[in-house]
């Protein structure tokens, strides 16, 4: 996770649990703003029941939860209940800044 972070100017970690419906209701949403309005970002998904301890390395302890990465600096962090809308309106600032849109 390190090494993607690190090698990208943008990255958002989607950290997921089998069990849980959010997750599975958020992510094509997720996958969708990101092809749409984030294409140059890169999207990973981490299931937090299987690698629990990245999930503990980065202080995810709920699901859904999603990390944004600009330039290998946490950014931003939603969690539980998340508005795509929202997410979407605090992610663009950073993103036309980042890759000078």
């Amino acid at each position: 996770m390190k090494e993607l972070i690190g090698a990208n100017k943008g990255v958002m970690v989607y950290f997921y649990s089998s069990f849980c419906a959010p997750c599975i209701s958020l992510r094509p949403k997720v996958e969708s703003m990101m092809d749409s309005d984030f294409p140059q970002m890169k999207l990973a998904f981490i299931n937090a029941m299987i690698y629990p301890e990245l999930s503990a390395e980065y202080g995810v302890f709920t699901s859904p939860s999603l990390l944004v990465y600009f330039e290998g600096k946490e950014t931003l962090r939603e969690s539980k209940y998340v508005s795509v809308e929202a997410l979407q309106q605090k992610m663009n600032r950073y993103y036309e800044m980042v890759f000078e849109i």
